[in-house]
């Protein structure tokens, strides 16, 4: 699978970081607390997203969330891609040459927004958080795998907001999603998360 392809499923194995979890200031967990509970509270959510992947190559699309399990990102076109989360897998879909590949959600850092009760501080390590001018980026590990990587999440302030991610991979390739809107989404058709094309294996 190509860089592009790779992209929404975030480098799969890269939140994995295996070590301690660090003890953050009081001030720097105060935002992170801030920001779970914005997560937690956003049950269903839709907007558009800009990604830059490591070659620089830039997409764009519309996505839709529900909690726990559910995610659906559709690229623009000339792009064919789309990537669906049923509740369990991951599949990345080319929807003009008909081919699938298929992810365990839980391989993947789309597991961090979509868990049905979200934690940073279970199996993940907040190594560091970074206030910006607006807002402030929280930067995090999954702490269960040997694989090395880092996810930065992004959130606005007044009110907090997710903005975006940043994966950098185990080669230190960095992909890079930008939301240009995210909003309550009320009741979404359940066949936005309907896995595409025939099932197939799941990749391990």
């Amino acid at each position: 699978m190509d860089t592009t392809r790779r992209a929404l499923l975030l480098a799969a194995p890269a939140l994995m970081l295996a070590g301690p979890a660090l003890a953050l200031p009081a001030a720097d967990q105060a935002l992170v607390d801030r920001a779970v509970a914005y997560l937690q509270g956003l049950p269903t959510a839709r907007g558009r997203f800009v990604q830059t992947d490591p070659r620089g190559s830039v997409t764009q699309g519309v996505l839709y969330l529900q909690r726990p399990g559910r995610a659906r990102f559709e690229y623009d076109a000339p792009s064919s891609l789309l990537v669906v989360s049923d509740g369990k897998v991951v599949s990345v879909a080319d929807k003009r040459l008909k081919t699938v590949n298929r992810y365990f959600l839980s391989q993947t850092p789309l597991k961090l927004f979509l868990a049905d009760e979200i934690r940073l501080d279970r199996g993940v390590a907040v190594s560091r958080v970074t206030r910006l001018t607006d807002g402030f980026e929280i930067t995090a590990q999954d702490r269960v795998g040997k694989t090395r990587g880092q996810i930065v999440l992004t959130f606005g302030d007044s009110p907090v907001q997710l903005l975006g991610w940043k994966i950098t991979d185990a080669r230190n390739a960095v992909t890079q999603v930008r939301l240009t809107s995210l909003v309550r989404a009320g009741d979404l058709d359940p066949g936005l998360f309907r896995a595409p094309y025939p099932q197939q294996p799941t990749r391990r």
